[in-house]
């Protein structure tokens, strides 16, 4: 089968695989070749894949899984990739902070913003 993980900007991976778990709302559920066309929302998880003789991990964002005759193309938001799992655990955990962060600086942006806007507004009943 040919794997392809798809972010919104970019194809992150395109693999020959031989097998693929991933979960859905309703628990794991595995992907092989002569598997019948599937289609499910992923929830946050690892997604695992068989290449090469080797398990591979992803750790993905929630996103949709379709099969589609020799081909599974995965859509999610976010994905980290590794050979193991401890490695990939360590990964997530870096992106979360990184991610926590620039939003915590887009909140302070839009709340500069805002109270700009508000002075602003201020300043112009003042002339009135």
């Amino acid at each position: 089968m040919k794997l392809k993980i798809l972010l919104p900007a970019e194809v992150f991976l395109v693999e020959e695989v031989s097998k693929v778990v991933a979960e859905a709302d309703n628990g794991f559920f595995c992907l092989l070749p002569q598997h019948v066309d599937f289609t499910a929302s992923l929830v946050p998880s690892v997604l695992s894949y068989q290449a090469g003789g080797r398990e591979h991990y992803l750790a993905v964002d929630v996103g949709t899984i379709v099969k589609k005759g020799p081909e599974v193309l995965v859509s999610v938001r976010n994905v980290a990739r590794s050979d193991e799992l401890g490695t990939l655990k360590d990964i997530v955990t870096r992106q979360f902070e990184e991610l926590d962060e620039r939003e915590k600086k887009a909140r302070s942006s839009a709340a500069k913003l805002e109270l700009d806007l508000l002075r602003r507004f201020m300043e112009l009943r003042e002339y009135e």
